[in-house]
């Protein structure tokens, strides 16, 4: 997914800080453990003597496939008498290894060269932060989006508001459950007050838990940090062309409200534009 960068290298870190804490504590543990169980320190220096007699068996002048499978056959009976030790102290039997947060990729964040799920959920949870400094996003669900406000009067050219919003509550609910890179684009435009951010965020709340990247902001402010990045002011922006332009769901709330002049229009222009043709979804609220 088309996360930033600055997501990236934050779940990276937070992937790195748990294998040092893991593997902090299970050294702690550990020395612990041996000062207590003379034993079993014994038994971990007889056990780093045999792995390191493995690694060297390339000198080996006889059989080296007898040797290494009598070296293991001593490995196992070593572990199994350690094991034994540990238990009846009241250890488990794991005591002595790192206990990580991931037992599928000890925290490294990767199988097999593919992104764990546990590196998946940091990059939601990071993304998810990202979009709650400028948006309420855990206030706006479908759950709890209310159709109370909307009459069921018909207005004057027959439309009855209650049935309309109905039918837009439960578009936009599919349109986030079957979110992709190639979905279409959607404008909500109407009067302050229909909802249309609460939508707006609803759709990204769906869309982020499903791993895909969303950068929301306002026409106004996202127009303002791309002008400080033009003019290199971009030490306290928000919004860059990077991340505007190559996220996979751009939400531009209450277009219309930018100041309106030459620069302005250009950028928004070419923002919706670049997206188009490189068939990048935006949604567009405006009144």
């Amino acid at each position: 997914m088309a996360y930033s960068n600055e997501i990236y290298a934050k779940a990276e870190r937070i992937l790195e800080k748990r294998r040092e804490n893991a593997e902090t504590e299970a050294e702690l543990r550990s020395e612990s453990i041996k000062a207590k169980l003379p034993e079993v320190k014994n038994i971990q220096t007889q056990l780093n003597e045999i792995g390191l007699e493995i690694s060297q068996l390339f000198l080996y002048p006889g059989d080296k496939e007898a040797k290494v499978a009598e070296l293991r056959e001593k490995s196992k009976a070593l572990v199994s008498k350690r094991d034994t030790i540990l238990s009846s102290n009241g250890y488990s039997t794991d005591a002595l290894k790192p206990e990580y947060t991931c037992s599928a990729c000890n925290d490294k964040g990767y199988i097999n060269g593919r992104r764990c799920a546990c590196h998946i959920k940091i990059l939601c949870e990071l993304m998810r932060d990202e979009v709650s400094r400028f948006a309420p996003l855990d206030e706006c669900t479908f759950d709890n989006f209310s159709l109370d406000y909307y009459s069921q009067k018909p207005d004057e050219d027959g439309i009855v508001p209650r049935q309309r919003a109905e039918k837009i509550l439960d578009a936009s609910r599919r349109f986030a459950q079957n979110f992709s890179k190639d979905s279409k684009s959607l404008m909500f435009l109407g009067s302050t007050g229909l909802g249309k951010t609460h939508l707006s965020l609803a759709i990204a709340n769906v869309v982020i838990n499903r791993g895909f990247s969303v950068c929301y902001g306002t026409s106004h402010n996202i127009c303002e940090d791309l002008r400080a990045e033009m003019f290199g002011r971009d030490d306290r922006i928000t919004y860059t062309n990077s991340k505007v332009i190559n996220c996979d769901l751009l939400i531009i709330d209450d277009l219309g409200t930018e100041i309106t002049n030459q620069y302005n229009i250009a950028t928004i222009y070419n923002i919706i534009n670049t997206r188009i043709l490189e068939k990048k979804p935006t949604i567009i609220s405006t009144n």
